[in-house]
């Protein structure tokens, strides 16, 4: 083997090693409760929240989960106890959610609410109907003080899609109680499976110590009472697969022009296209093992692109190759969509890279084009020739300019992706329609190393100024720590936990990915750039 051959094989065995243990931590999230639980939910003739959302979407469709990690790190079960993803159910794209009754019931966690949050924002901003598979068992009640207060906006958000003419469906199939009524309550059309759907704002326990009354579930709260009685249920189902049919049967009913991808509403549908020349499977010898060492991006690009253009003859069109060639910008398609691209080569922005980062993001409004930002940055370059150089202002172009863009914008780290640089190349706090992560990346405010260095250096003259001895062999254990607490919090799990992003995915997958997401956010809204922009300081 040649030398390049021992790199690329050592930058895929990296990679593979880092899949696997995505893959570990995704199990978690599909496993639920447990083998207990899940044994003693299919023993009572019930599906799992997958198999609903299987039996859900159209045969063949691709269903994208997203951010299965929620949690990670936490006091609570990975993925938090809620199945979120974009599935299309009767050739109509819809974000799906299902609560996973095998862990603690399905109860609400803090990290439930903020996973909720975070698919009615998708949902919201790409104009998509909702459906809610629902068996839950309302908050879970020791973490009540993080879950009431900003709980009540799932039920806020479900009514303004209504308003918004996004229609909301909700398909009951077991407990749905206090807080979590208002669900189906407050779903433009809700679903019950007979004896199994229980729904009730205070269950008999609560009725008994509220009211003195003697009740039972069914005569409470059970589906063929709000059918037959209180009108709640639309649809009476027999079985958890009647109400699936019953869930399809409305999305079929919908109007059909109003959610077609070629309705008067979306943008220009794809062109046609060509697969890549490449094999994915060739992406993971592209990151090296030290983000400090620098890859070309256009290597990526050319595997998440389409094949040769028939107008151009070009995969990718570079745009301003001589100029700022830390950040590599251009233009190209995947699955027929037109994007823009944004891509860090060398890692730190000058103000070359952010002066053409900002001029890119104007010409992709003005022709209204959808961006892509690809993540490998240390952030904007710092010292006295920079500075005197007007790396801020032009730093503060970029952000500008990404932070007045309407286009809609998506965003991959593929590897480093700290401090302001995170910022200028539309990290999570910029509002990307859709961020993802690869088993490879890091963020942070800057570096563990560099960070710790900060503090010593700080605690030094801090030290100094007091006049006092500056005790390096004692902070040197504080640095240590320092450096590992960072270290860890920079990792792509412990983001994906926090909902800093929208999963961690494998890197062969991107391609597919970015064509569902690009086809989401065009099939219902138009793409529509814009002129204004804050001030830009010369």
């Amino acid at each position: 083997m040649s030398a390049v051959d021992d790199v690329a094989a050592d930058r895929r065995a990296s990679m593979l090693g880092k899949i696997a243990e995505l893959e570990a931590e995704q199990a978690k999230a599909v496993a639920g409760g447990g083998p207990k639980y899940v044994e003693r939910h299919h023993a009572r003739g019930r599906l799992l929240p997958r198999e609903r959302i299987e039996l859900l979407v159209d045969p063949g469709s691709a269903f994208l989960e997203l951010s299965p990690l929620a949690g990670w790190g936490s006091d609570f079960a990975v993925g938090a106890s809620l199945v979120t993803g974009i599935g299309v159910v009767e050739g109509v794209e819809c974000l799906i959610t299902a609560n996973d009754p095998t862990v603690k019931g399905g109860a609400s966690n803090p990290w439930t609410v903020r996973k909720g949050f975070r698919a009615a924002q998708i949902a919201e901003e790409n104009g998509l109907p909702t459906i809610s598979l629902v068996e839950s068992g309302g908050a879970d009640l020791p973490t009540q003080k993080e879950i009431f207060i900003p709980g009540g906006k799932v039920f806020r958000d479900l009514t303004r899609s209504s308003a918004r003419k996004q229609p909301t469906i909700a398909l009951v199939f077991g407990n749905s109680t206090a807080g979590g009524a208002y669900v189906p309550g407050m779903s433009d059309y809700t679903v019950m499976v007979k004896g199994q759907a229980k729904v009730f704002l205070g269950g008999p326990p609560l009725v008994k110590m509220a009211t003195g009354e003697e009740s039972d579930d069914e005569s409470l709260g059970g589906a063929e009472m709000h059918a037959r009685t209180s009108g709640l249920a639309d649809y009476l189902a027999v079985d958890e697969h009647d109400a699936i049919r019953i869930g399809r049967r409305i999305v079929a009913r919908l109007n059909p022009d109003r959610w077609s991808p070629t309705s008067p509403a979306a943008s220009a549908g794809p062109a046609a296209y060509t697969e890549p020349a490449l094999d994915p499977d060739d992406l993971l010898d592209l990151i090296p093992t030290d983000l400090k060492e620098p890859f070309d991006p256009r290597e990526v690009i050319a595997h998440l692109a389409d094949g040769v253009s028939p107008t151009n003859g070009q995969v990718f069109d570079e745009f301003k190759p001589l100029y700022g060639a830390s950040l590599v910008t251009g233009w190209a398609r995947i699955h027929g969509h037109q994007v823009g691209i944004l891509a860090n080569a060398q890692g730190v922005l000058f103000s070359e890279e952010a002066q053409k980062a900002t001029q890119f993001i104007q010409l992709a409004n003005q022709v209204d084009v959808p961006l892509l930002f690809l993540h490998n940055t240390t952030g904007y370059m710092v010292g006295a020739e920079y500075e005197q150089g007007g790396i801020i202002k032009h730093g503060a172009q970029m952000i500008n300019a990404v932070s007045n863009s309407t286009v809609p914008h998506l965003t991959v780290v593929l590897g480093a992706s700290y401090g302001a640089g995170n910022y200028g190349m539309n990290g999570r706090a910029y509002d990307p329609r859709f961020l993802f992560t690869w088993p490879s990346a890091k963020s942070a405010v800057m570096g563990p190393a560099q960070l710790a260095g900060v503090m010593e250096i700080v605690a030094r003259q801090s030290a100094e100024s007091r006049g006092q001895t500056f005790d390096a062999e004692g902070f040197a254990g504080i640095k240590e720590l320092v450096e590992a607490q960072i270290e860890e919090q920079s990792m792509p799990f412990f983001l994906s936990g926090m909902l800093y992003d929208d999963g961690v995915i494998d890197p062969r997958d991107t391609r597919t990915v970015l064509g569902i997401c690009l086809s989401v956010i065009t099939s219902h809204h138009r793409v529509e750039g814009t002129s204004r922009f804050g001030v830009f300081r010369t």
